[in-house]
């Protein structure tokens, strides 16, 4: 299971590279070439000496104008040894592989961000023998994906704006479009996808409202996370606490609920029920969508 922000920006790289490289070609605008194959190789790229030196992500893209080396790093915060590591990860990835390396930072906030972007220059006033740029990714150029049309024309790029984001309580705002888009992809992306974003938010809010969010949707079901969120349920009282879930999400998708609608959701005790209702609060346009299926 994803336990940290760190690890869940670079990660989410592994599992769907070609996701990503879509998000690099749509969020900064270069000629990536498109890939036509990806593999996840050894990140750790220690030589003789005995200091580790490890990127976090290392993906290899084949394309038809040849291959090229994503080099994948998440950045909490500055770091001014990196002005030398990552000059070392490009020069020994290049030497080793003979294949174009391509550094990427990723981030969640905008002060490293603008960090990240200042070029390393090596060398003399002037005169640079080596000069390190890398593309940044971060809240100052990914965008806040709140619209749910948008949010299903690219699943990728809403999950990752999400925990790119995640840090601030704008945060919030994507994730009522992002469930509902994530509900028509296929079961293992989906499931994949709810772990990293819930892995990358930081505000309290926003990690209540995914985990509102996440618990009626079946795929989710199959993961850690929701275990532990069941756990709390039973604790609370399921019954309570599954009505109660079913109404939040009308609220926090704007979606008005009269008091015929309350009343019959609270009066509810079949919990298979109120788990249909709360998958269908999902994407409903009104509360009476819950029941449009008949009575309970």
């Amino acid at each position: 299971m994803v336990s940290s922000s760190h690890e869940g920006l670079h990660q989410i790289c592994q599992k769907d590279p070609a996701g990503f490289t879509r998000t690099l070609q749509r969020v900064l605008h270069i000629p990536i070439p498109e890939p036509r194959e990806f593999a996840v190789l050894n990140a750790d790229l220690t030589d003789i000496e005995p200091v580790e030196r490890r990127v976090d992500t290392l993906l290899r893209a084949e394309t038809d104008v040849g291959t090229y080396l994503l080099v994948v790093e998440s950045q909490g915060k500055q770091d001014k040894d990196k002005r030398s590591s990552w000059a070392y990860y490009l020069s020994y990835l290049y030497a080793k592989y003979r294949w174009e390396p391509v550094l990427v930072v990723l981030t969640q906030s905008r002060s490293t961000a603008r960090w990240a972007m200042q070029p390393i220059r090596l060398g003399l006033p002037g005169w640079h023998s080596l000069t390190v740029r890398p593309l940044v990714l971060s809240p100052e150029n990914v965008p806040l994906i709140a619209n749910e049309a948008e949010a299903q024309r690219d699943v990728f790029l809403a999950a990752f704006s999400a925990m790119t984001h995640g840090k601030g309580r704008g945060a919030a705002a994507i994730l009522k479009p992002l469930a509902a888009a994530l509900a028509t992809t296929d079961t293992d992306s989906a499931g994949m996808l709810a772990q990293f974003v819930e892995s990358c938010l930081v505000d309290a809010q926003a990690k209540e409202i995914w985990k509102e969010l996440m618990m009626p949707v079946n795929y989710f079901f199959r993961h850690e996370i929701a275990e532990k969120v069941r756990a709390e349920a039973r604790e609370e009282g399921v019954e309570q606490e599954r009505a109660s879930m079913v109404l939040r999400i009308l609220d926090w998708r704007g979606v008005p609920v009269p008091d015929s609608v309350r009343d019959r959701v609270k009066a509810c005790s079949d919990l298979e029920q109120l788990e249909v209702w709360a998958q269908r609060a999902v994407g409903a346009a009104s509360a009476e969508d819950l029941f449009a299926e008949g009575p309970n």
